[in-house]
């Protein structure tokens, strides 16, 4: 699909009615520079109708089932051509001049190939969310972390975090991408199914040298949680099981093994946590997690083997060299500027 702009602005929709109503005008109105383009993973409420008879300009594809949210965009934009194209959860709320920034951001620098905008909660817009906040960070042990947010603790937006900067992954909340890196990393692996595909995308790319941003001179508003509860057993197993498959396609170190086992011992210490707590649910879905891994264990050794071969130097940028684990509950540093800056890969 061929258009005159450049850009494509693409919400991934799945029986999310009331989000279009709610937030797609913001889109339309806010974007006068891009295509909006609603890709359908086979709704069964009235979304289709209803971009049909509220919306004729919004384009939309319709997929013959939910492929969740990595394979659903994968199959969505596989015909698009566009330069840019801008992946956007359907419960984000866009201001004026949200997207501008972001084009004259990624333009700066060719080796630039993605970023995303300041994160802030639709329900407290002077806190940061959940999903990305002011751009996303790694720690030693291949946990995920975000400035302005660390685990629960969230931080109050008071222009800390407004310059443009690398960092190691940028949210798939609000991803803005060139579809040239898109196509050359052959877009989110689809066995992730949902969550943390934006983590690995940026890594692979990051593995190839190119850079990644987060532009704070660009906001949204996010709900989080609008397909996938936050505090859903079935989001933890995701977590767990993604995160393992995110760090055995894509860590570089020489001991591969050893740091794989020590995520899983510190995966396990957190699902013995969880028993504790009573959380059942949870501890089953840190079991489960480690069970699928094991079965895929031999699968994504060859994914790796395959991106081992576009390997070049690689942009560790955004890599903290110290543990949040520790920094976060033992030395109870809940602010991300609290954090010895020296520790920061650049």
């Amino acid at each position: 699909m061929t258009r005159d702009k450049n850009i494509a602005v693409v919400i991934l929709n799945w029986n999310g009615a009331k989000y279009l109503k709610q937030f797609l005008p913001s889109v339309i109105s806010h974007s006068p520079d891009a295509d909006v383009i609603v890709i359908d993973n086979c709704s069964t409420d009235d979304s289709i109708q209803l971009l049909n008879d509220k919306y004729p300009e919004v384009t939309s594809i319709q997929l013959d089932k939910n492929y969740g949210f990595a394979e659903g965009y994968n199959r969505g934009l596989q015909n698009l051509d566009y330069e840019y194209f801008v992946l956007l959860n359907s419960d984000v709320e866009v201001p004026e001049n949200w997207l501008a920034p972001q084009i004259k951001y990624l333009e700066s620098d060719a080796n630039l190939v993605a970023c995303a905008p300041l994160i802030l909660s639709h329900a407290e817009q002077d806190c940061f969310e959940y999903a990305g906040a002011a751009g996303g960070y790694l720690d030693k042990d291949g946990f995920a972390f975000c400035a302005g947010r660390i685990f629960y603790a969230f931080e109050k937006n008071v222009g800390q975090y407004n310059s443009n900067r690398e960092v190691f992954w940028a949210s798939g909340a609000a991803l803005t991408i060139k579809s040239s890196a898109w196509k050359e990393v052959n877009g989110f692996d689809g066995t992730f199914f949902a969550h943390m595909e934006e983590i690995d995308l940026c890594w692979r790319l990051k593995n190839r040298g190119y850079k990644i941003g987060v532009c704070g001179e660009a906001k949204i508003y996010h709900i989080g949680g609008g397909t996938l509860d936050r505090q859903s057993a079935f989001k933890t197993y995701l977590n767990f099981r993604n995160n393992l498959f995110l760090l055995l396609k894509n860590h570089r170190s020489s001991a591969l093994i050893p740091f794989i086992l020590k995520r899983m011992v510190l995966d396990g210490i957190a699902g013995i946590r969880f028993l504790s707590e009573g959380n059942f649910a949870y501890f089953n879905a840190v079991l489960k997690a480690h069970f699928h891994f094991y079965s895929k264990f031999r699968y994504y050794i060859k994914l790796r083997n395959q991106e081992k071969l576009y390997w070049k130097t690689p942009n560790l940028c955004g890599q903290y060299r110290g543990s949040i684990l520790v920094s976060f509950f033992l030395k109870h540093k809940h602010n991300f500027q609290q954090l010895d800056s020296k520790l920061f890969s650049e």
